[in-house]
């Protein structure tokens, strides 16, 4: 069994930069893919990008350039960097962790943090 946790979001302005941390309970997060997922009011979960076991990384395309997913297993923790945030980043942000990558591209991810509310707004 995994828990993770969510840092708390916030609301920021746009163009500044927020970093989310999820750390994860367990002695295997290192042999975990982990994702991270948005969600906006009134729109479906959205994956905006992994990080597989080993560190290679998948970004959708809409955050592409602007976020970096980041790994520390020695903390037991994923991390989303995010520069240059829209008003269109506004959502419920999910961390996720699963043994294969591919459960978290399509949506089958074994476990799921509470997500925590980005807000970008002036």
């Amino acid at each position: 069994q995994v828990q993770l946790v969510e840092s708390v979001g916030g609301l920021v302005q746009p163009g500044v930069s927020l970093m989310l941390s999820c750390a994860a309970s367990g002695s295997i997060f290192s042999s975990y893919a982990m994702g991270w997922y948005r969600q906006a009011p009134g729109k479906r979960r959205e994956l905006v990008a992994t990080i597989t076991s080993g560190g290679d990384t998948n970004y959708a395309d809409s955050v592409k350039g602007r976020f970096t997913i980041s790994r520390d297993n020695a903390k037991n923790t994923v991390y989303l960097q995010m520069n240059s945030l829209k008003p269109e980043d506004t959502a419920v942000y999910y961390c996720s962790a699963d043994g294969a990558v591919v459960h978290l591209i399509t949506f089958r991810a074994d476990y799921w943090g509470q997500g925590t509310q980005v807000t970008v707004s002036s």
